[in-house]
């Protein structure tokens, strides 16, 4: 992509269905899907589920790669890896091949240095953002994937319920503890505790 190649204006409407304003980290959201289809030869924004995007990062980051790749939760085509950094690696679903992009380490310089007369920081950040070449804003490099994408994705229609808390769970997430189905939650992985176990823990 040249710098003259990356309009604005043509995700501006959908950015701001979802923020009240477009900030830098957006931007590179945007640039970062466009540069990662762009290399894994894939039309963007996808009418399929063929690339998947696991952001590194939540937030309107997220939500510029959902913009240019059309990865998004609803559809299961995104995923968030909480590692608080501003990167996405983009898998193509059919060949395994995944690449992963992230901001130079030098990205800020580079845009103060190309805009002096920027009235601030951030303004600067927003307008070089769109100017500067993939190359000099971003690494990317291919990478292979940790994670089964087949189990990832799963089977359309699998569903169990679990033995302990009877709720159902659906897309293969359910586990195998001493010859029981259980979730994820009921098989120690929980990230909540009900109050009643909450204060009951309280009392002793």
């Amino acid at each position: 992509m040249n710098t003259t190649s990356f309009n604005l204006d043509t995700y501006s409407e959908a950015l701001l269905h979802l923020h009240d304003h477009i900030c830098p980290r957006q931007i590179l959201g945007v640039r970062m899907g466009l540069y990662g289809a762009a290399k894994l030869n894939i039309e963007v924004p996808q009418a399929n589920k063929r690339m998947i995007a696991f952001v590194e990062l939540n937030g309107c980051f997220a939500d510029g790669v959902a913009v240019a790749t059309g990865c998004t939760l609803g559809h299961r085509t995104m995923y968030l890896m909480d590692y608080g950094k501003t990167a996405v690696t983009l898998v193509d679903s059919k060949t395994n091949a995944a690449v992963r992009i992230a901001p130079r380490a030098d990205s800020r310089e580079r845009a103060l240095a190309l805009c002096l007369n920027a009235k601030s920081k951030w303004h600067a950040y927003f307008e070089a953002y769109q100017q500067l070449d993939e190359d000099e804003l971003f690494t990317i490099e291919p990478v292979t994937m940790n994670l089964d994408l087949t189990n990832l994705i799963s089977r359309a229609g699998h569903r169990v319920t679990c033995e302990e808390c009877g709720e159902e769970i659906i897309n293969e997430r359910e586990v195998r503890k001493d010859g029981r189905v259980l979730c994820l939650a009921c098989a120690g992985s929980a990230y909540y505790v009900t109050n009643d176990v909450a204060i009951a823990a309280m009392l002793r």
